[in-house]
């Protein structure tokens, strides 16, 4: 039995490309329009949500940093949480409350200015285990530089009485300045520093 002996493949005929029609043209240009547009979406979209996200981001913290870095004090009360923190119990009946906080890696603190009733004024010293009478008369327990801060003068306005109430840190250290008024009332000033 003999095998087939291969035949050699017939040439194909040589294809010549048609030259291109007007149709063929319109489609290939269509064609890379829509590449080109799908391009632009899938990095020209999210490139641009970054930039204006970004934007935001940074106008977020500039308004932050305006926020914190402003001086001086705020008329109104601190929020619950910074009295939790800083065991500054304001009285119920306080009014002319405004309020400050500094905060930095070392020190924190909060600077609370109030009036209130001579009542009431017993009753927020007892929060600190003290009375009106262990107030120091003639002395001032809030530093130079703390008044400074807020502005505070105490060279006006007196006769002035004072007491330091200190805690083991990282609870917070009272400096509180008071004056009394014949009308009843009491201008409260407190300095609480808590050292984490």
């Amino acid at each position: 039995m003999s095998l087939p002996t291969p035949t050699e493949p017939k040439p194909e005929p040589e294809v010549v490309p048609a030259p291109p029609t007007r149709e063929r043209r319109r489609r290939t240009v269509r064609r890379r329009w829509i590449t080109a547009i799908v391009i632009v979406l899938l990095i020209g979209v999210p490139a641009g949500y970054l930039l204006v996200s970004a934007g935001q981001s940074r106008d977020s913290g500039r308004d932050k940093e305006r926020k914190w870095s402003a001086t001086g004090l705020t008329s109104g009360w601190p929020s619950q949480v910074q009295r939790r923190i800083y065991q500054v119990p304001l009285p119920d009946n306080a009014w002319h409350v405004a309020y400050y906080e500094t905060n930095n890696w070392k020190t924190s603190r909060l600077y609370v200015q109030f009036r209130t009733t001579e009542d009431q004024l017993a009753v927020f010293l007892a929060t600190y285990g003290a009375t009106p009478e262990d107030l120091q008369q003639g002395k001032i327990t809030i530093s130079a530089r703390n008044q400074s801060v807020t502005g505070w003068d105490f060279g006006v306005s007196g006769p002035w009485s004072s007491l330091t109430h200190r805690q083991d840190d990282p609870l917070p250290t009272h400096n509180i300045t008071v004056t009394r008024r014949p009308t009843g009332e009491a201008l409260v000033y407190v300095v609480a520093t808590s050292t984490p």
